[in-house]
């Protein structure tokens, strides 16, 4: 039986950036906003918290936003983040701090999802051995190193695995080495999953187009990741969120709301 209770989607910055970082060779031109999102889900087990967004430090502090936020990696700069849109401040609203956090479940590494480990840090960290390895490899520019340096406590994994009864985390590799989505069983309606950037929009599901940047080029993984969803889609009848799609997320509660 699901121990799962709530699920608060939680907007921490907006991206404005060229399609086609999303859909692969596809939408070049067109610029899009996309939202940078966690996701606190709690349970009767504790609290998990889905990625962790952005180093606010990195974005607010000219020097730090010149040193990551290049031109040469990041033509369209740095994301929108507001002081108040950082997970201790989510947090506070709902009478919690950092400490209330039980498990950082990390889908992959890159700045917009492992940058926020600064500011709140669960008791576990966890996340794939094999994201580990290539993140601390200079092959991908969207791996900024300090970002999880720390001396943090993380759980490193290796494929599939039940978190609680309810949440399980699924193997989706392909936009980056150790790639993970998240399935939830919510007390009411049919299972979510929480993709990650193996979906940034809902267009790469419906039309099985690879995200715009994939580890080493393999696209292959990456299609092979979005059509494992699907699968589970059917056979489950579970909905699939995309992780940057503006127009998706406006259909979901809005904080302080939440799904159960």
């Amino acid at each position: 039986m699901s121990q799962v209770l709530r699920l608060w989607p939680l907007l921490t910055a907006t991206h404005r950036y060229d399609k086609s970082l999303s859909t692969r060779n596809r939408g070049q031109g067109q610029i899009i906003e996309a939202p940078i999102l966690a996701y606190l889900i709690e349970t009767a087990n504790g609290r998990i918290l889905f990625d962790v967004g952005c180093d606010y430090g990195k974005i607010a502090e000219p020097k730090q936003r010149a040193r990551y936020y290049d031109e040469e990696n990041f033509a369209f700069g740095a994301p929108d983040m507001k002081a108040e849109q950082r997970l201790p401040n989510h947090l506070a609203k709902m009478g919690l701090t950092p400490a209330d956090v039980d498990v950082v479940f990390l889908s992959h590494l890159h700045f917009d999802h492992a940058g926020g480990l600064c500011d709140v840090c669960g008791k576990e960290v966890h996340v794939q051995h094999d994201e580990l390895q290539a993140a601390r490899t200079d092959l991908d520019p969207a791996y900024f190193s300090d970002d999880f340096a720390g001396d943090y406590p993380w759980k490193v994994q290796q494929g599939e695995y039940d978190l609680v009864p309810g949440v399980r985390a699924v193997s989706t590799p392909g936009h980056t080495a150790g790639h993970m989505s998240l399935w939830i069983e919510l007390p009411k309606g049919p299972p979510v999953v929480l993709c990650g950037d193996a979906a940034d929009l809902s267009e790469n599901l419906v039309k099985e187009i690879a995200p715009g940047l994939c580890w080493q080029d393999r696209e292959d993984l990456a299609l092979d990741s979005i059509r494992k969803l699907k699968s589970l889609q059917q056979a489950e009848h579970a909905q699939l969120w995309p992780n940057h799609d503006i127009e998706f997320f406006h259909t979901l509660q809005q904080f302080p709301k939440f799904h159960e």
